[in-house]
């Protein structure tokens, strides 16, 4: 596999379409051809492809000469084309600013929507240059124009980073400070700087869990540069990680988009997948990993044993689940199937000895879309886990587990094939009454679409998520609108988890997409006894601007509640940033953590449900939790923290365990406790 992922690097330095020289090296030697009488779209292309690569002075100059031969009329050019050219100049000068300040001078406050003090910016090249081009945007479109629009967001960033918003916006282009003071909460600081943990990356996917089986969390966190390394930190239990890849036996195994984690071989230790390829179509057909889990810190990449390589596809998206119920945990990848790049999903069936089989065309689940997301949920209580994918082209799959080895697509009937743009999507139980309901974002918007939701403006095309509701038999009702979730989000990494721990599950979002304008806040809503979401982004400071990727929800400093772990950094090489931890304050509710472990089950206990009965005031409360690891990019500790309010003591804890459909039921609980239950 080492030399596979190194052929691989080989290739992409090349060839990547992200992060490849090539394109880049073409444009260039085009441009030097042509000389002066090089057309403004070729001066444009080159000025922007050397901004994605970093080369940033090189990019601007570019696009500086641009930009003069337009105004002066030495490059032939129209409206477009002075406009493209003032717009790109600003985002480049942008991005200049955030290299010579957050990047190279990174903090706490770095990036945090709205900008404090400590998060302006020292070095004001960038951000007084990207001002000047911006106003010329500005000046030259109309208020709803999505160039407007856009410009409008990024010069009131840029204002931010200097200390002159919001008096030094012209009043026609301020968006007030009412708009950045969005709900309630204590805030989250940013500590992974102060414990080791904000490697300087791209894109990429992250695993919280205990891998050496101390009972401490530890991390493992990957890039999507083909040649990048994977790194696992180990938790040394006093407030620090240790970068220990290369003594783990993980060296040259290199990128991956995303990452997740369980024990496929039933052996009692953590094992974990890499995707690899996603977006790059036929660039991107490259090898997945299957990494086991040796039991003595150091792992071996069985993917070729195992029988999990070929056919090779691009993906990110996978799910484990024991689809047949036979005691061990199968694995469906969710292939980005396109025209470029014929790729179907595959369902890999354990076969208990450390292989696997693909059955997805006899299970009927090839999808022959291009998958953004994989989540399984027994979404009708009959125990066998049921599929959803959620596709960037088109409707979204519901395959409904048959129980025979075979599904069947009701996403048509069940009233859940959107959006037609998805990205993230998981099953959660949002409402707490013991069956899953399902989040499905849209990543069909842009920071326009943000500035026409603060202000107003009806603008095309703006997508916002679906949360669609489980009537207890598998039918769903799409509540959205209904639980406040109108913002233009734009996910990519997203995940649940229950924040202040009363006993309900809130969302984090990881924002952005590829372009180098699409800053935009990574956003945190708080669940309202289950019947609305609060937007609780900018009260809480969990509100990044960098483009937000895998997402992960665990107590990393064992206090009982529940931190945010973000993989930050963008999809070019110049658009890298630090990853982030979010510490969680408290709130003062009580909690529960459970480890749970199968022995005719899986023994990670994937797709367990858990009850935990609460008394309060002489009343009953249910909380309700399935064992898994949360959203679909980005992968949460399979060990759940559950909050629990304020309760007087736990009445009990109710397991159902997926494999033999029995209760098990655990009294004499202590709160605030943290306890592992073997299925018996």
């Amino acid at each position: 596999m080492v030399e596979e992922l190194a052929a691989v690097g080989v290739a992409s330095a090349r060839d990547n379409p992200y992060f490849g020289t090539a394109k880049a090296a073409a444009l260039r030697a085009e441009l030097a051809a042509g000389g002066a009488a090089a057309p403004w779209r070729l001066r444009l292309d080159t000025g922007i492809a050397e901004l994605r690569l970093g080369n940033e002075r090189r990019g601007l100059e570019i696009l500086t000469e641009l930009c003069d031969g337009l105004r002066e009329g030495r490059i032939a050019g129209d409206f477009v084309a002075n406009l493209a050219a003032n717009f790109y100049l600003g985002v480049g000068y942008l991005r200049l600013g955030e290299t010579a300040n957050c990047c190279r001078r990174p903090g706490a406050e770095s990036c945090i929507l709205p900008l404090a003090e400590p998060a302006q910016h020292s070095d004001r090249e960038g951000s007084e240059n990207a001002i000047r081009y911006l106003l010329v945007v500005l000046a030259n479109t109309a208020p709803d124009d999505r160039w407007h629009l856009s410009a409008r967001w990024l010069l009131n960033l840029a204002h931010m980073t200097l200390g002159s918003y919001p008096d030094g916006v012209p009043a026609e282009h301020r968006l007030e400070p009412a708009l950045f003071a969005t709900g309630t909460g204590p805030r989250f600081a940013n500590v992974a700087q102060r414990l080791g943990l904000d490697a300087f990356s791209n894109a990429g996917g992250v695993i919280v869990d205990d891998f050496d089986g101390d009972s401490r969390l530890d991390l493992v966190v990957s890039d999507w540069r083909p040649e990048a390394p994977l790194r696992l930190y180990r938790n040394d239990g006093a407030g620090r990680f240790e970068e220990r890849a290369a003594a783990a036996g993980l060296e040259g195994l290199t990128g991956g988009l995303n990452l997740l984690q369980a024990d496929y071989d039933n052996d009692g230790d953590l094992d974990f997948v890499v995707l690899r390829g996603a977006w790059w179509y036929e660039n991107g057909r490259h090898p997945n990993s299957l990494v086991r889990n040796n039991g003595d810190g150091t792992f071996t990449d069985v993917t070729f044993l195992a029988g999990l390589d070929a056919p090779r596809c691009p993906t990110q998206a996978a799910g484990w689940a024991d689809y047949d119920n036979d005691g061990d945990l199968d694995l469906y990848v969710g292939n980005e199937h396109s025209a470029r790049a014929p790729s179907r999903s595959q369902l890999f069936r354990n076969n208990g000895d450390g292989t696997f089989t693909d059955v997805a065309s006899a299970a009927g689940v090839t999808n022959d879309r291009y998958c953004k997301a994989v989540s399984w949920g027994d979404v009708d209580g009959d125990r066998d886990p049921d599929l959803y994918v959620s596709n960037a082209d088109g409707d979204n799959r519901l395959y409904l587990n048959r129980g025979d080895g075979t599904f069947v697509d009701v996403a048509g009937e069940r009233g859940v094939v959107d959006p037609q743009q998805g990205f993230p999507a998981f099953f959660f139980d949002v409402d707490n009454d013991g069956d899953l309901d399902l989040f499905a974002a849209n990543y069909g918007t842009s920071i326009g679409h943000i500035v026409a939701h603060l202000i107003g403006v009806e603008l095309a095309g703006s997508g916002r998520p679906r949360l669609y509701l489980n009537d207890g038999a598998g039918r769903f009702r799409e509540a959205g609108v209904e639980f406040g979730l109108t913002y233009p989000s734009l996910p990519m990494g997203a995940n649940f988890g229950d924040l202040d721990n009363d006993g309900w599950l809130d969302l984090y979002l990881g924002t952005g997409d590829p372009e180098y304008e699409s800053l935009m806040p990574n956003l945190a809503y708080r669940n309202v006894g289950g019947a609305r979401f609060e937007d609780v982004t900018m009260a809480t400071g969990l509100g990044h601007l960098q483009k937000g990727h895998g997402i992960a929800f665990a107590d990393i400093d064992d206090d009982g509640d529940l931190d945010i772990f973000a993989e930050m950094g963008g999809a070019y090489p110049g658009d890298a940033f630090g990853n982030a931890l979010f510490e969680n304050p408290g709130h003062g509710n009580r909690w529960l953590t459970l480890h749970l472990i199968g022995t005719a089950s899986n023994r990670s206990a994937i797709g367990a449900r858990i009850r935990v009965v609460v008394e309060q005031d002489g009343r009953e409360r249910s909380i309700y939790r399935w064992v898994n690891s949360g959203g679909s990019f980005g992968a949460s500790p399979l060990r759940q923290t559950i909050g629990l309010g304020r309760p007087d003591r736990i009445d009990r804890v109710e397991i159902l365990w997926p494999t033999t459909g029995r209760t098990q039921t655990v009294t004499d609980l202590a709160l605030d406790a943290t306890l592992t239950v073997t299925e018996t």
